[in-house]
């Protein structure tokens, strides 16, 4: 693998705790596609991390919550015609899906009000148009 998949900031997935299972893949590889495990499902147990700080760990159980079997989080790739690009594909797709679940919430928007002018212009420029629209009616043509 190449080195440490970095969740944010000097956080990253240890190897030691990601359990990696092959498969036949259905996807591409002609004559190949019979005889390798090319296909890559990623397992990492979410609830029992130590790599995570505890506050990470409770959003990411909160946000996952759907995802998660007991836990943990699994991530399949099955793209590319090797193995090896596939466990790429896995690793940099669970790091992404931590990230995201792990991001802080955010910040709650602060409501604000139309300035009066604005509104006043608005009712200024459409009392000009319809000034406008009724200046070209054409009953004082006679």
């Amino acid at each position: 693998m190449s080195g440490p998949h970095v969740i944010r900031g000097s956080v990253s997935l240890p190897e030691a705790e990601l359990v990696w299972r092959f498969s036949r893949s259905s996807g591409p590889g002609g004559q190949h596609v019979n005889t390798s495990d090319s296909q890559v499902e990623l397992r990492f147990d979410l609830a029992n991390t130590e790599a995570l700080p505890e506050v990470w760990k409770r959003r990411a159980l909160e946000r996952l919550a759907g995802r998660l079997v007991g836990g943990v989080v699994t991530v399949r790739a099955s793209e590319h015609r090797s193995q090896w690009r596939n466990r790429e594909t896995a690793a940099v797709r669970l790091a992404a899906l931590l990230a995201e679940a792990t991001a802080p919430p955010p910040k709650p928007r602060k409501p604000t009000r139309i300035p009066r002018g604005i509104n006043e212009r608005r009712l200024r420029e459409k009392k000009q148009r319809a000034d406008t629209k009724r200046g070209r009616s054409g009953r004082d043509w006679g």
